[in-house]
């Protein structure tokens, strides 16, 4: 029984973290979709953004003065700054130019990863980008003292974490519950009805996308902070994950969370497998279990996708003169 236990422990931290970034990213993607923008550059957005604030976290390590966790907070608003920006492109692209939504966004995808690595070589004389520094929390004064909860929740985590979930909730208040939330669905919905109120389709959509992009930047700087000591160019196919936890969703936030977690779960199995009784004995090629992630990917989505409710203008862009 203690041995569980202990499993328990080692998995549950590592299954929260992978589940925070994935839910910010795939509620970004939702901030899009529910304008009707879609924005499958996720992934892309998530480099990007990671790659900009890593270096701005580095530079602030190396002049010192700055505690990490507020060095932590710096590279989260300059990641979420740098996702807004890089999203702006597709939106022009998208909104304004009313070009295919699903090229414009698989451009950016392939962009981001080539111009990160370019950019590192020249200035660091290596695509690899050693952050330094363990952000790292040990323990949360009381909070880490609490039977069972302290352990699991409070001990062994990541001050983005945390963030990450403030967050959430925020944006989630901002959708719900906000007069900007509900312009912003309405024109996912119907566009023409909105726009026949005296709402700026095209204004709100930009907001919508980058909205979406700076959550995707925030929660590549995240994803960096929790997984790896240095950034190379990619979030080992997150956005793309992210993507799927939000169709399995079914666009609904409180869907989201439970669909991050599942992904979360999986991935942390298929990456932590040799820790857990049971499947360790199993003495699978260890081929299968980095398949895991995709494998339940492709399933999920399969049976998902049958009953989309996915906003009703989602992919068409705004004509005025169409009524």
């Amino acid at each position: 029984m203690s041995q569980w236990i202990n499993v328990i422990y080692f998995l549950v931290p590592l299954i929260i973290a992978s589940a925070v970034p994935l839910s910010l990213v795939a509620l970004g993607g939702l901030f899009s979709e529910s304008t009707g923008v879609i924005n499958i550059a996720l992934e892309g957005i998530m480099v990007m953004g990671g790659f900009i604030g890593i270096i701005v976290m580095r530079v602030l390590l190396q002049n010192g003065g700055l505690s990490l966790q507020t060095i932590a907070f710096v590279g989260l608003f300059v990641g979420a700054l740098a996702g807004g920006a890089y999203a702006f492109l597709h939106a022009f692209a998208a909104i304004n130019m009313r070009s295919n939504q699903i090229i414009s966004a698989t451009a950016l995808n392939m962009f981001a990863p080539a111009l990160s690595v370019f950019m590192a070589r020249i200035y660091f004389g290596t695509s690899n980008v050693n952050l330094g520094g363990n952000y790292l929390i040990r323990s949360v004064p009381i909070l880490s003292d609490i039977p069972i909860l302290g352990p699991l929740f409070f001990t062994n985590a990541f001050l983005s974490t945390y963030i990450g979930i403030v967050i959430f909730m925020v944006a989630i208040t901002v959708l719900y519950k906000t007069r900007l939330g509900l312009r912003l669905r309405s024109c996912g919905e119907n566009p023409h009805a909105a726009d026949s109120l005296g709402i700026n389709i095209y204004k709100i959509r930009y907001i919508g996308v980058i909205i979406s992009g700076a959550l995707a930047g925030m929660g590549g700087v995240i994803f960096v902070l929790s997984f790896a000591t240095r950034f190379s160019g990619t979030v080992i196919g997150f956005g793309f994950l992210a993507l799927a936890v939000m169709i399995f969703g079914q666009w609904n936030p409180k869907k989201i969370v439970l669909a991050a977690l599942f992904f979360a779960t999986i991935r942390v199995i298929a990456s932590a497998y040799t820790g857990i009784p049971g499947i360790r004995d199993l003495q699978l090629p260890s081929e299968i279990y980095n398949m895991l992630p995709y494998v339940a990917t492709l399933v999920v989505l399969a049976f998902a996708s049958k009953n989309s409710r996915a906003p009703k203008a989602i992919g068409e862009p705004f004509d005025q003169g169409k009524r």
